[in-house]
C-alpha cells in the first residue's frame, strides 16, 4: 500500500474515533425542556456518516401503525424540496450545492467533502425544478415535465398570484406563471440578491410567502459552524429575511438562527415557525436542533450561545449583550438530527394523531454516535404550542449495517391530504396516507 493511501485511511479512522459517543438518548435532547449536558470538544470531531446505497428493489420505508407508503415518483436527481401548486401539481427542486471554492478548506474541509460524498451529498446539481402530476388520482405521478431549467442551486419555491418565486442559492427570482402550465420558458427577474459567493457554507435558501401575499420570508444559513471564518463573513446570515414582494427590499426578521430551513405558518397564533440546524462538534449530545416560532426582531443565540444563555466558548469574539437577550427555542428536535423539512398538518388524510401539529423531515446526523434522525416525525400542538414527545411517521432509511437507503428532506401535504417526502439519496418522493385497514376500523366503529 502506498504511504499516501495508508495515511489517508489512518486519518479517516482517527476522525471517526474522536469526539465521544452519546451518553444520553435522543429523547433527552427532544421536547420543550431538553437536557443540555456539558460540551465535549476535541481537535478532530467525531464523524459517523452513512454510506449512500439507495433502495433495493421492492423495499420502502417503514410507516407508523395505521399508515401506508408508496412511491409517488422515483428516478429523480437528488430531490430536496417540495411545493404544491393550487391545482395539485407537485414541484420538486432537484438540486445540490453550487461551486464553493472557499468553503471547506484545510484538513477538516477535506474530510467534510469526503464524507459528504460518501453520504450521497457530493452529486452535481441538476439545477432544475420538475413538475409532477397525478392525472388519474391513483397516488402516483404519471406526468413529469421540466418546469424550470438552468437555475442556480434552487431550493425554496412560492406562488403568489400569477408570479412564481424561486430562491436560488444567490438570489430570489420571479417568473410569470399560468395556471395549469407544465413549463415556464420566460426569463426570470432577479428580485433580491441573497448571500452566496465563493464562501457559501449553508447554500440552501428556503422560502415562504406571507398569508396576505405582500411579503416573502427566506431562510439564510450561516457561513460556518460557529463563525470560525470570521464574524464579518456572517453579515445578515443565520437569519430569516423578510422581503417586500413589490420592491425586493429586505430586512432581517429573526437572527441568531444558525441554519433556518423549513418554514410553516401555525394557524392558531399566526406565527411563522422554522426548523433550525444547530451547531456541531460539541459532542454527541449537543446541540439539539430545534423548531421555533420566530419573533419579529428576535435573536436566538448563534454563534455566541445556544438555547438561551449557554455560552459557546469557541467563539472568539464575546457578546454578553446578545447572550443576555437570546431567546430559548420552543421545541428541541434532538442533537444532530439535521431537521430540515417542516410542514403544518393541515387537512391531511393520515387521521389521528397526525391532525394538529408539524411534520419534520430529519435528514440525519454526521456528528453523533449512535446516529440520530434519518426519519420523518410528527410533533403534536395544543393551543399553538408543541407538546409531548414526537411520533415516528416514516423510518427505515438506514439499514442495520449503517448503509443508507435514503435520507428524508422536504415534507409537504398534497392537495388530496397525503404527506409527501423528498428523499434525496433514494431519488424518490414518498407518499404517506392512512391505510385501508385503518380506515376500515374507523368505519366499523362509527357504524356500531
Amino acid at each position: 500500500m502506498r504511504h499516501g493511501a495508508s495515511l489517508h485511511i489512518s486519518l479517516c479512522l482517527a476522525v471517526t474515533a474522536c469526539g465521544g459517543t452519546a451518553r444520553l438518548p435522543v429523547t433527552a435532547g427532544t421536547g420543550v425542556a431538553p437536557v443540555l449536558p456539558p460540551p465535549v470538544t476535541s481537535f478532530i470531531p467525531l464523524v459517523n456518516v452513512v454510506e449512500a446505497k439507495g433502495w433495493r428493489s421492492g423495499t420502502e420505508p417503514k410507516v407508523a401503525r395505521g399508515l401506508e407508503v408508496n412511491r409517488f415518483a422515483s428516478g429523480l436527481s437528488h430531490p430536496r424540496w417540495l411545493y404544491v401548486l393550487p391545482d395539485g401539481d407537485v414541484l420538486v427542486a432537484e438540486t445540490n450545492a453550487p461551486e464553493r471554492p472557499d468553503d471547506g478548506k484545510g484538513i477538516k474541509g477535506f474530510f467534510f467533502r469526503y464524507f459528504q460524498g460518501k453520504a450521497g451529498g457530493g452529486v452535481p446539481s441538476a439545477n432544475r425544478i420538475t413538475l409532477l402530476r397525478d392525472s388519474n388520482g391513483d397516488g402516483v405521478a404519471d406526468v413529469r415535465s421540466v418546469f424550470l431549467a438552468d437555475l442556480y442551486s434552487p431550493f425554496g419555491m412560492a406562488l403568489v398570484g400569477n408570479n412564481f418565486y424561486v430562491a436560488n442559492s444567490d438570489a430570489l427570482v420571479r417568473f410569470p406563471y399560468t395556471a395549469g402550465s407544465t413549463r415556464i420558458t420566460a426569463p426570470g427577474f432577479r428580485l433580491t440578491d441573497l448571500p452566496g459567493g465563493r464562501l457559501n457554507h449553508h447554500w440552501t435558501k428556503s422560502l415562504i410567502a406571507s398569508r396576505d401575499g405582500t411579503r416573502l420570508y427566506v431562510g439564510v444559513g450561516s457561513n460556518s459552524n460557529v463563525a470560525e471564518n470570521g464574524i464579518d463573513k456572517e453579515f445578515e446570515r443565520a437569519a430569516v429575511w423578510e422581503i417586500d414582494i413589490r420592491t425586493g427590499a429586505h430586512r432581517v426578521f429573526g437572527a441568531g438562527l444558525r441554519n433556518p430551513v423549513g418554514m410553516a405558518w401555525e394557524p392558531v397564533t399566526g406565527a411563522l415557525w422554522v426548523a433550525v440546524n444547530e451547531r456541531d462538534e460539541l459532542g454527541s449530545d449537543l446541540v439539539p436542533d430545534y423548531m421555533t416560532s420566530v419573533r419579529d426582531g428576535g435573536f436566538y443565540g448563534w454563534p455566541y450561545s445556544y438555547f438561551g444563555n449557554h455560552v459557546d466558548t469557541r467563539v472568539k469574539r464575546e457578546r454578553p449583550d446578545l447572550v443576555a437577550k437570546a431567546i430559548v427555542p420552543d421545541y428541541a428536535l434532538g442533537p444532530h438530527t439535521a431537521s430540515l423539512g417542516l410542514a403544518w398538518s393541515g387537512d391531511n388524510l393520515l387521521g389521528p394523531p397526525f391532525t394538529n401539529g408539524m411534520f419534520v423531515g430529519q435528514h440525519g446526523s454526521w456528528n453523533r454516535a449512535p446516529r440520530s434522525g434519518y426519519k420523518v416525525i410528527f410533533v403534536r400542538f395544543a393551543n399553538g404550542k408543541p407538546v409531548g414527545q414526537p411520533i415516528d411517521v416514516l423510518d427505515g432509511f438506514v439499514r442495520a449495517n449503517g448503509d443508507a437507503n435514503g435520507r428524508p428532506v422536504g415534507v409537504v401535504i398534497d392537495k388530496q391530504g397525503a404527506l409527501l417526502v423528498a428523499d434525496d439519496v433514494g431519488n424518490t418522493i414518498w407518499r404517506v396516507t392512512r391505510s385501508a385497514a385503518a380506515i376500515g376500523r374507523v368505519t366499523e366503529r362509527t357504524q356500531k
